[in-house]
């Protein structure tokens, strides 16, 4: 396989609403709409996230950011309006947050605190 570029993607009941949350965690709007229900984070050409409007599958997933600051990531989150959970220190730190419809998000810095 040759890869040229990975979208991690995540289903939502309502798009305008876990759009707007995933503005906060990503601090920006999509990059993209590329078609109805369906919204884009892009990080350069090779990777994204999409958000697809899909109620029958919505909170069934999960999304694991890799972060430089997770303790600068959280209270910025906090800051934000958001409800991530405490800092887990281990072998890789982790700060676990649920989406509007119950999806998981996790942010691991690894190597530890």
């Amino acid at each position: 396989m040759s890869l040229k570029a990975i979208f991690a993607q995540l289903n939502c009941s309502d798009l305008e609403t876990s759009a707007g949350w995933f503005s906060i965690l990503f601090q920006r709007k999509p990059d993209a709409r590329p078609m109805s229900g369906l919204a884009e984070w892009h990080y350069g050409e090779s990777a994204g996230f999409q958000l697809f409007e899909k109620t029958r599958d919505a909170g069934h997933g999960t999304l694991t950011l890799v972060v430089d600051d997770i303790e600068g990531e959280r209270r910025r989150l906090v800051e934000g309006g958001l409800k991530p959970g405490d800092v887990e220190p281990g072998k890789n730190t982790l700060v676990r947050l649920n989406d509007p419809d119950g999806n998981l998000v996790v942010l691991t810095q690894p190597g530890g605190r």
